[in-house]
């Protein structure tokens, strides 16, 4: 008998369910969910009524989307919808007196509850860390679920290293700043290899590229990942020479960055 299978089976509890959401928040031409969500992951959230969320109406609006194809277990109007604090979004200091146990109650209580965020993987490059955290510490389990993640998608397609890369999520917004870590990640591309990847909120695109073509050395190469599963989307790779030349992309789709050599 597997000992594993037998346990796993005989718990009564519900579990965290992490579910992925389309990498098109915001944006006004969007593909079909199936198109970027398998029909697993579908069904799943459709038979969730209650959720942890970064921001209720978006996750409304995600649920609307899965009742276009399949039933939810619960009308809109009466699904149960957490909202994460801001604090928790924004990583602030108030962050650290969040307890997300007492959210967790229900799947205690034998109910699923489903993590998502306003775009992409909940806990990656978006916030609930501290919910799974919180579920791992009340012995629930938890299931990630099949969906887009920009991260690995952009760094699949850049051409860059994929065997030792790092996330750094935002770059400062004052200027100096900003040119000052931009510098220093080219310096642990160049020492180390190690890939830097980052985002940044689409209306601070053209700010955040221009300071990258004036701060980073011609030969190391920058990534731009636009638009990833959506129409249109693309991701190119070049120089920053090349970059120099070739002249500013249109960057008003949600982009990550990726600099390597």
């Amino acid at each position: 008998m597997n000992t594993s299978s037998a346990v796993l089976g005989s718990n009564a509890t519900g579990s965290l369910v992490l579910v992925p959401t389309p990498l098109d928040f915001g944006e006004d031409n969007t593909a079909p969910l199936d198109a970027v969500l398998p029909a697993q992951t579908i069904v799943r959230a459709a038979g969730i009524s209650h959720w942890i969320c970064e921001n209720a109406k978006t996750t409304r609006a995600f649920l609307r989307r899965v009742a276009q194809t399949h039933p939810l277990a619960l009308p809109i109007q009466q699904q149960q919808i957490m909202e994460l604090p801001r604090a928790v979004h924004k990583r602030q200091a108030e962050a650290n007196t969040f307890d997300p146990r007492p959210w967790l109650a229900v799947a205690q209580q034998g109910s699923d509850i489903g993590l998502t965020s306003e775009a992409g993987m909940p806990a990656i490059a978006d916030p609930g860390e501290s919910v799974v955290a919180a579920a791992h510490g009340l012995g629930l389990r938890v299931e990630p679920l099949v969906g887009p993640v920009s991260i690995t998608l952009a760094l699949a397609a850049s051409g860059l290293n994929g065997q030792h890369f790092a996330f750094v999520g935002y770059l400062p917004q004052d200027s100096a700043a900003r040119a000052e870590r931009i510098r220093s990640m080219e310096q642990t591309v160049q020492r180390t290899g190690q890939t830097q990847l980052f985002i940044e909120t689409p209306y601070r695109n053209a700010a955040l590229w221009a300071a990258l073509l004036q701060n980073l050395q011609p030969k190391t190469r920058l990534c731009l990942a636009l638009g990833l599963t959506l129409p249109g989307g693309q991701v190119l790779t070049q120089t920053i020479e090349a970059w120099r030349s070739t002249g500013t992309p249109v960057l008003n789709a949600p982009a990550l960055f990726a600099i390597g050599r």
